[in-house]
């Protein structure tokens, strides 16, 4: 695999079944679960969790092992989204779409002053 290729991925996970309201316990198990793959970094926001690797398997044996967790924790139905971004005609990082949209609002704001 292309060392400059990086997949991306949006991923959130939800148990279901377990009496409580709170879920941080539950994602705390899940991101404890896939934080020691080889080859997989991420960053925890408020809404899921952001993944990156240079391979679709690596995101993959991640999202399994957060759901076995779940369930070993005592959900008896697991619900989780995975949106992947895997683009290939560019070298990346997570961070850089996220400077990218902050360069355009910068960009936008400048231009709205201007006018």
């Amino acid at each position: 695999m292309d060392s400059n290729h990086l997949v991306m991925a949006e991923f959130s996970i939800v148990p279901i079944g377990t009496g409580e309201t709170s879920v941080g316990r539950f994602v705390a198990t899940a991101v404890l679960a896939f934080s020691h793959v080889e080859g997989l970094s991420f960053e925890v926001t408020p809404m899921g969790t952001v993944l990156a690797a240079n391979d679709l398997d690596t995101i993959f044996e991640a999202v399994r092992r957060a759901h076995e967790a779940v369930v070993a924790l005592g959900a008896r139905r697991v619900s989780s989204t995975l949106k992947i971004d895997d683009r290939r005609d560019k070298p990346r990082s997570m961070h850089d779409k996220v400077d990218a949209v902050k360069k355009y609002m910068k960009e936008a704001e400048a231009n709205s002053r201007g006018h």
